[in-house]
């Protein structure tokens, strides 16, 4: 059977303004959507995995991109914190999203949550290092994408996978599978009560998603040495894991 060709279109979610009705309820429907994926389970079966060094007292950093509401990372930081139980996460996204309380609870799991408003590819194109780091490393031992890679194609996201090898000795990205399951089971969302801007985006992303080792064939070898696992994951994604093996 021949494989879908990878074709990225424009997700109608991404277009609605924060407030708007439709968008708040499609972002409801992502929390119902990753719960019948296993995205957390997912998440952590990749995370339990890494035997992340830590530095006396030092902070565990964790970065996700496009964090949207930070309702994903939240439950699985439920479940990390007995093990990551002192972490600074940054929540990244272009619209701010993440509630007041969402911050409190992750300080009583004993992890500092910050927000940071910043489209993506002004990420990319700001310095490598944080502020007062000089050159101490990559500024995250971890930084996660759940369901964002697929936002990008051609130089854009070979853009992105740079600027994130750059920072991290970690990288976890969890997107949808592009494949005709997957694409069958897009096509059925609405029966989770899914609303009509859902619907659309979930075929869309589809589409968009990855198969194979693409992902890892636009990742920087050359920057150091990594260690690269890609390929499916549950019944409706793929991941990419990737370990800094060389020196930063």
């Amino acid at each position: 059977m021949t494989p879908l060709p990878r074709v990225v279109g424009a997700e109608t979610l991404d277009g609605l303004a924060e407030d708007d009705p439709s968008a708040m309820r499609s972002r409801r429907d992502l929390q119902r959507v990753h719960r019948v994926m296993g995205t957390r389970s997912i998440l952590l079966r990749a995370l339990r995995d890494w035997p992340l060094p830590r530095s006396g007292t030092a902070p565990l950093r964790v970065l996700e991109l496009g964090a949207g509401d930070g309702s994903l990372m939240l439950r699985v930081a439920r479940e990390l914190a007995p093990a990551w139980s002192c972490v600074e996460l940054t929540l990244l996204d272009r619209q701010a999203l993440v509630a007041p309380g969402t911050v409190r609870q992750y300080a009583r799991l004993g992890w500092t949550a910050s927000c940071t408003r910043m489209d993506v590819l002004d990420w990319v194109a700001g310095p490598a290092q944080a502020p007062g780091m000089g050159d101490s490393g990559p500024c995250w031992d971890v930084i996660v994408a759940n369901l964002f890679l697929h936002h990008f194609q051609g130089r854009e996201l070979a853009e992105l996978l740079r600027a994130v090898a750059a920072r991290c000795s970690h990288f976890l990205a969890c997107e949808p599978r592009r494949g005709r399951l997957a694409l069958i089971g897009s096509h059925l969302i609405g029966a989770l009560g899914a609303n009509a801007v859902t619907r659309g985006d979930a075929v869309l992303s589809v589409h968009a998603g990855f198969r194979g080792q693409e992902l890892g064939a636009l990742w920087p070898q050359a920057e150091a040495t990594w260690k690269l696992q890609e390929g499916p994951a549950g019944w409706f994604s793929h991941c990419l894991r990737a370990v800094r093996a060389g020196p930063s």
